[in-house]
């Protein structure tokens, strides 16, 4: 048995095969190209060596700094584009050509490498660039002494202008502020400042006592400040205390009566009632005391008030004793703020004197340092001029340009690399079908059909094999089908009928056929399984419920009605006109489709067709619905509620991964998924036109047509010619 790989490789081979010989092709004629190429001069190799130098006595610190410059100097500095032109002109070389020379530093030594097939140009050239890099050295530590003289006069003059301006900014500043430090009242202000700090000591002391007596009284009366305020000035108010007497001598009068009689008694009304007006006169008045005209003051309750103002004269005093206190307070904390303002300020004044001789020291400071940088850059610059007559190359040649490597030339073997670029061919194009193959995303066997519904816990069914009819039976007109009695095929379908699960104790009676894509031959296999079914004894009926496409009942000798595409709805509602029976299998019925009705969804939905399902369930013993693909339409989910189940048929070489692992997540639920949510009920798969053994009558093979192999759409010619290819 044939791996599945393998197999799945020989079908892409087949449908790729000049993909495959194309890519062998171009690989042959690439490296038929590449060997007819004439073999290139050898090339020697030509190298020269260089060393860093070091003057033997520098007398000027920059001289030494360039020499320190210089090692930090790197090779593409030294042999950069301006080094290959030069020595380009005066060789006459081509500039391109000495972009392949490499300086590489190791060490000290500078080694210069330079390739080319003409040995004694090769020399010349090298002997020419290192002259030339020798004078670039030189060029670079003269162009750094030249940068630092540029440099410092460039910036002399600014310093100098800086240096005269800060001398000339310190002698006006002594001229100003001289006079003012030495007749200033340096002497009176720290005594000043001291009376204010001791004056701020006793005010803090009489504060501590204030505060003292403050919280005592407080601790004896029970109240704030803002607390004993109010009670005294609701306990000094006279007319406050008349309708204190008044309230409670109503009060007095109402607890006797209500002693004998009920609140409905007039005169207990009465009282309540002046008890009322009392209260509302008293909150008023309390209001006006407190608040002034009674607009500011918020409303007290009457229980507040009667307390506010139970003070008794002793308490009296010590309220008047606590808000003298607090005022007092006041005043001392506002003599204690003054007193700090006044010792700031003198403070300021007393601090603008250190201040203006910190200045005069800063602007001696500043002359200072802007003098000694003016003395810097002039010694800088005569040390810079001094060292321009100590600067030299720091490189030196050591070793004139000399064959490193003779080059040798390597005859091409044409026949080797004809083999080498066919291998290339025939790997990279197997490679490339083998890509392709995977790339299309189809199923090429049952075996991967199989495993990917195993993947996914989709039961498999059954499995068709490729139907192949004599050619005497075949109607150019007509879809050939299984309408022979002896015919080997009907045992699969069967099978695949006996196959179907069962509801509780019942089998399943309503099954509707669909698939994921057309050309998958789910009408074909509609068709053959109701002629099983009939050929077993079942009552069955074919439905085409497919509205989208033509009626194929004339391949069972069947002339569909020839009004009902008119009034469809019509059509439907009466079975025993749309129902008809099958000439040539027994117990077959079929109910034609109308043929291409617009907008069918209408149609599947209407009462008329639901009515037409529940009558077939009820008359036959077996109903197949043969409906539109999934991926589509909604056809089939319509009609499915009324059946107990559907099956999607698959077929090798037509069938897409992506597209029936769609259909099997569209058609399965989820157990976390909403479960009021209706999700149709997918009893499993078949595969149709599975490469499985048949046994077949012993006639010539020459007499057999491949019927699963090209779609149902296409005509019978094509049929024949597409089956005929392949046996």
């Amino acid at each position: 048995m044939t791996i599945p790989i393998v197999k799945r490789y020989l079908i892409a081979l087949g449908l790729y095969k000049w993909v495959g010989v194309a890519t062998f092709t171009v690989a042959v004629g690439v490296s038929g190209i590449v060997a007819l190429q004439p073999t290139p001069e050898a090339k020697h190799l030509i190298v020269g060596l260089m060393t860093a130098i070091r003057p033997p006595v520098l007398f000027s610190e920059t001289g030494s700094k360039i020499q320190e410059q210089a090692a930090t100097v790197t090779p593409e500095m030294l042999f950069n584009n301006e080094v290959r032109d030069l020595v380009a002109q005066e060789v006459l070389v081509d500039p391109r050509k000495l972009e392949t020379a490499k300086l590489i530093v190791k060490e000290g030594v500078y080694s210069l490498s330079y390739e080319d097939t003409n040995a004694e140009k090769a020399i010349e050239v090298v002997n020419a660039l290192m002259e030339q890099i020798v004078q670039q050295s030189r060029k670079i530590n003269t162009t750094y002494q030249r940068s630092i003289i540029e440099e410092v006069n460039k910036r002399l003059p600014d310093a100098t202008e800086e240096l005269k301006q800060a001398q000339e900014k310190l002698e006006e500043f002594k001229r100003k502020e001289e006079a003012v430090l030495l007749t200033s009242r340096a002497a009176a202000l720290p005594g000043a400042i001291g009376a204010s700090r001791e004056q701020q000591r006793q005010i803090k002391l009489q504060l501590d006592g204030v505060e003292a007596q403050i919280n005592s009284l407080e601790t004896q009366l029970g109240l704030n400040t803002d607390q004993a305020y109010v009670a005294r000035a609701l306990a000094a108010d006279p007319i406050i205390a008349n309708l204190r007497v008044e309230l409670y001598t109503v009060e007095s009068e109402l607890d006797k009566l209500l002693l004998d009689f009920r609140d409905e008694y007039p005169p207990v009304v009465e009282l309540r009632r002046q008890k009322q007006v009392v209260e509302q006169q008293l909150q008023q008045r309390a209001a006006e005391v407190l608040g002034g005209n009674g607009i500011a003051a918020p409303l007290r309750k009457v229980e507040q008030i009667r307390v506010d103002a139970s003070l008794d004269p002793t308490r009296q005093q010590l309220a008047e004793a606590l808000i003298s206190l607090t005022t007092q307070k006041e005043q001392l904390q506002q003599q204690l703020k003054t007193a700090v303002e006044t010792e700031q300020e003198f403070e300021a004044e007393y601090a603008t004197i250190p201040n203006k001789q910190l200045e005069l020291t800063q602007l001696e400071e500043e002359v200072g340092i802007k003098k000694s940088r003016l003395d810097r850059m002039q010694s800088t610059l005569e040390d810079a001029e001094a060292a321009e007559a100590e600067i030299t190359s720091s490189l030196t040649i050591a070793q004139k340009a000399a064959i490193a490597q003779k080059g040798e030339t390597t005859e091409k073997s044409i026949p080797l690399m004809l083999a080498v670029g066919g291998l290339a061919g025939i790997v990279l194009g197997g490679g490339l079908i083998f890509v392709l193959g995977m790339l299309s995303g189809k199923f090429y066997t049952w075996q991967e059909i199989k495993t990917a519904l195993q993947e996914k816990e989709v039961p498999l069914f059954g499995l068709l094999p490729d139907v192949m009819l004599l050619e005497s039976a075949l109607d150019l007109d007509e879809m050939p089908l299984l309408v022979e009695h002896n015919s080997p095929y009907l045992e699969f379908y069967e099978k695949l009928r006996t196959s179907l699960p069962r509801q509780g104790t019942q089998p399943v009676k309503v099954l509707l056929f669909s698939s994921a894509a057309k050309g998958e031959g789910k009408t074909f296999c509609a068709y053959n399984l109701a002629i099983a079914a009939a050929r077993s004894g079942k009552r069955t009926v074919l439905i085409e419920a497919d509205l989208r496409s033509p009626s194929k009942v004339q391949s069972l000798k069947i002339v569909p009605h020839p009004h009902s595409s008119l009034e469809p709805l019509r059509y439907y509602s009466d079975i025993g006109d749309c129902i008809q029976q099958v000439p040539e299998v027994e117990n077959l019925y079929v109910i034609p489709s109308p043929g291409l009705i617009p907008q069918p969804g209408g149609i599947l939905e209407s009462s008329e067709m639901q009515r037409l399902l529940a009558d077939c369930r009820h008359r036959f013993d077996f109903v197949i619905l043969d409906s539109p693909c999934v991926t589509q339409n909604n056809d089939a989910l319509m009609l499915e509620p009324y059946t107990d189940g559907m099956i999607i048929v698959t077929r090798p070489h037509y069938t897409v991964s992506g597209m029936l692992a769609e259909v099997i997540e569209q058609l399965t639920s989820d157990e976390e998924e909403d479960s009021t949510k209706y999700v149709p009920k997918l009893l499993g798969v078949v595969v149709n036109g599975a490469e499985i053994p048949v046994e077949f009558p012993l006639q010539p093979l020459d007499d057999f047509v491949d019927m699963s192999g090209p779609q149902i759409g296409d005509s019978p010619r094509a049929r024949i010619e597409a089956t005929a290819s392949k046996v």
